[in-house]
């Protein structure tokens, strides 16, 4: 159920049944552009395709460039109430504008906002959030509804669409998971616009991750969503650690290592956790898709980790290495480096493949 239209962000195509985007957003004063760019570049190198950035003024529109100019993937500028920073935004370079085109002074300044991005190729990402919704849209739905959060994003599109400006992308985020889910849900059954998925202000890293993989998940299963960002308190690059992880076990981007490791019981003869940790730390950096097991006893370990790419099934002071097609081989001392030099080997025949 991937949505029909496809817009393009620089290079990038979102939506059209492309490949779910990763995204996040700094929360650096965007006027130090210095502090800003080490963030969008940690951003990207945690598995970012797009960073957003907060423009409130005509100091930050003014970054813009220097931003757009250092940072190596494309950037969004979130805008709201002036029409007049998402047009500095855009002749500064940016590659997508996020705003709500019902707070931006009405249809004339609707219309210079599109004329300006339509004149710079950039698409703009229509914003609705539960706590955001018009008065008159509450009162007829008596509150947050599925339906009313829906009706608020058409409502805006359609004031685009007036506008002649039709690269249009969708999220209507609550911090509700059901009304989330709901809320996408119907969306995708009314409009073929791309969809940026995510759930708003989800908590902190924990709670809040486990709200957004809920929510997102489940609308991933279901074919819904062309980008995602997972809203977490705090630092933002546990979001796309998040992000990444919640795409990886759904199997819609393969890059880089999962893991798969047993949860440990009484029969559990080698440290599985502390395995498991050391080697997800130390294979983070890989490109390549891989499957690497820890498993820690002789009753599902050796099947778990056969199916893996590569795996180690745990013994007492042993350890049985399963390379995948290949018969396990015996093997003894740091079981933890022992994986990753194989599992490094592994990557860097892929890649040679590729």
């Amino acid at each position: 159920m991937a949505s029909k239209n496809t817009v393009m962000i620089q290079n990038l195509p979102l939506g059209g049944g492309n490949p779910v985007l990763v995204q996040s957003m700094t929360n650096t004063d965007t006027r130090d552009t210095a502090a800003t760019l080490a963030q969008i570049r940690a951003l990207a190198a945690a598995g970012c395709d797009l960073v957003r950035v907060s423009v409130y003024d005509a100091a930050c529109a003014a970054a813009v460039r220097a931003l757009v100019d250092g940072s190596p993937v494309p950037l969004v500028a979130d805008i709201h109430f002036d029409h007049k920073l998402a047009i500095a935004a855009a002749e500064n370079g940016i590659a997508k504008l996020r705003l709500n085109p019902g707070n931006v002074g009405g249809e004339a300044n609707v219309r210079a906002v599109a004329d300006c991005a339509k004149a710079h190729h950039i698409p703009i990402r229509i914003g609705v959030n539960s706590g955001s919704v018009e008065k008159d849209i509450l009162a007829k739905y008596g509150g947050p509804m599925a339906e009313g959060l829906v009706e608020s994003a058409l409502r805006h599109a359609a004031m685009l669409e007036r506008a002649g400006f039709s690269d249009i992308v969708l999220s209507m985020k609550a911090s509700d998971v059901r009304l989330t889910i709901e809320t996408y849900r119907l969306a995708a059954k009314r409009c073929d616009y791309p969809l940026h998925v995510g759930v708003t202000e989800a908590g902190l890293p924990g709670q809040g991750t486990v709200k957004s993989a809920i929510g997102i998940g489940a609308l991933l299963a279901d074919g819904i969503g062309d980008t995602i960002r997972v809203s977490l308190t705090g630092d933002p690059l546990p979001e796309a650690q998040a992000a990444w992880d919640i795409l990886r076990a759904l199997d819609l981007r393969r890059q880089g290592a999962q893991l798969i490791a047993c949860p440990t019981c009484g029969r559990t003869r080698i440290d599985v956790a502390g395995i498991a940790a050391r080697v997800e730390a130390e294979l983070r950096d890989l490109t390549v898709p891989l499957k690497v097991a820890v498993m820690g006893c002789v009753v599902n370990g050796p099947g778990e980790a056969r199916e893996a790419d590569v795996g180690i099934a745990g013994g007492d002071g042993v350890g049985a290495l399963f390379v995948k097609g290949q018969a396990p081989r015996r093997v003894e001392g740091d079981l933890a480096a022992i994986l990753i030099a194989e599992a490094r080997r592994i990557a860097a025949e892929k890649e040679r493949e590729a």
